[in-house]
């Protein structure tokens, strides 16, 4: 039976808008994207998007809520979003 997204840690109903939007239905097509995968793609359609939710993605898959993620998951995390946010477009050369 397909996990629906809801039934997920750190899912709710805005997030899984968010990635109804982006292609992903359930936590098999969340697998299969991977977390960082996903929280590019939701990205694209909300600029918002930030590090909390890219946690939220990852504790998704993990079962887990994503503050009990372990530290070394939240470093490879932080060192990506640092590597995919957007800059204000003040600092923009």
């Amino acid at each position: 039976m397909e996990q629906k997204l809801t039934d997920l840690p750190n899912i709710g109903k805005e997030l899984a808008r968010q990635l109804n939007e982006v292609g992903i239905y359930n936590y098999d097509d969340l697998v299969d994207r991977g977390s960082e995968e996903a929280w590019l793609a939701i990205k694209e359609i909300d600029s918002s998007a930030c590090y909390n939710r890219l946690c939220a993605l990852e504790g998704a898959l993990q079962g887990i809520r994503w503050h009990d993620l372990r530290e070394n998951d939240k470093n490879r995390l932080k060192d990506f979003y640092s590597a995919n946010k957007t800059a204000p477009d003040d600092m923009i050369y």
